[in-house]
């Protein structure tokens, strides 16, 4: 009987202990918006972070939202010189799901130092600033998601192919893997499918190098950029994108990009870039995302994800090359499993 009577006890106690511990979802958001065991609490989450670079000290511009031990999100945005804002239609999607992320500024973007230094524009330095950043930020493989759009996702690619044991998971948005596949691409998809008179009238701009002609902007974002950037009308584009245009550094995109909107051209030192031969060494979790009717071939990327040893391919079926804005439907869904699949341990690469 009183065998019987320890048992009961012991089994009475066990049942109550398991039945107050929480899940760990409940937990994680239960705690999202608890920022008081935080050194950021007082800024709102902003930090300023310094970052060395063989020509100097400067500081770079975060912001977190959210709290999540194992799922952190850092946003690269693309440009190069874009700004985070690109990314502010994260915050109608990943709070609720209690996914932690943070918006960053590169060195030479709009809330950040802008040194006029040419020569810290280059990838190999990008990358090294991405990993001060995450040092700053005490992220690793435990929880470190990288999320690289359009340039970003050139500096994602660029970062896990000499850091990837300090990542959790890899997400390439709209981004090839090699440049003159992109320009091959423009040319030869992207520009027949124009109007013959509006691309001619854009070509003879370029051709003639008055890229400061406000025509060229004019006919680029009514004819192209609303067809390949963000597929709505111009009047109908969010405010985030408008400021992120506004906030551009022209300095910095034109020395790595170029001027020109069809490929990237001249002497733009991101012209000859390429790692399709180096992306079978990735072997993290990685997402790569497509969209019908992006600037980048949708195709490529779904070859990105075969090609690196654990890829998932996500196609954007309305989307273009802002698909986090027109195709929202099918975009954040994609991410967000791909993050939690990783999370829990199901993920499975296509």
């Amino acid at each position: 009987m009183k065998l019987k009577t320890m048992f009961l006890s012991a089994f009475t106690l066990l049942l109550f202990c398991t039945c107050k511990e929480k899940p760990k979802a409940d937990t994680v958001k239960e705690n999202y918006l608890d920022f008081s065991k935080r050194d950021d609490q007082f800024t709102g989450g902003i930090k300023m972070i310094p970052i060395t670079t063989p020509n100097g000290t400067f500081k770079v511009w975060t912001k977190t939202v959210g709290n999540n031990p194992t799922i952190k999100v850092l946003l690269l945005h693309g440009g190069p010189g874009g700004t985070h804002e690109f990314f502010e239609s994260f915050d109608g999607y990943f709070p609720q799901e209690s996914i932690e992320y943070i918006y960053y500024d590169q060195l030479g973007s709009y809330y950040s130092d802008q040194p006029n230094d040419n020569r810290l524009w280059t990838t190999d330095r990008f990358v090294e600033e991405v990993e001060q950043v995450r040092k700053a930020l005490h992220l690793d493989n435990s929880n470190f998601y990288l999320l690289g759009q359009s340039w970003g996702g050139i500096l994602a690619m660029e970062y896990a192919l000499k850091y990837q044991k300090n990542l959790k998971g890899l997400i390439i948005s709209n981004m090839m893997a090699s440049a003159p596949a992109y320009n091959k691409y423009a040319e030869e998809v992207l520009g027949p499918k124009m109007d013959p008179t509006i691309l001619k009238q854009i070509k003879d701009i370029e051709k003639n190098n008055d890229f400061s002609n406000p025509k060229y902007s004019e006919l680029l974002f009514k004819y192209y950029y609303t067809e390949h950037i963000l597929r709505r009308p111009l009047d109908q584009w969010p405010e985030s994108i408008n400021r992120a245009f506004k906030h551009l550094n022209p300095n910095v995109y034109v020395f790595m990009q170029g001027q020109s909107e069809f490929g990237i051209t001249g002497n733009a030192t991101l012209k000859n870039w390429d790692v399709t031969a180096r992306l079978k060494t990735l072997t993290i979790p990685t997402l790569a995302i497509g969209s019908k009717y992006d600037t980048m071939d949708p195709n490529h990327m779904k070859w990105i994800s075969t090609e690196v040893q654990n890829g998932r391919f996500l196609f954007c079926p309305n989307g273009s090359h802002c698909s986090q804005y027109d195709d929202q439907e099918h975009y954040f869904p994609g991410v967000i499993k791909f993050l939690k699949d990783v999370d829990n341990g199901t993920f499975k690469k296509s």
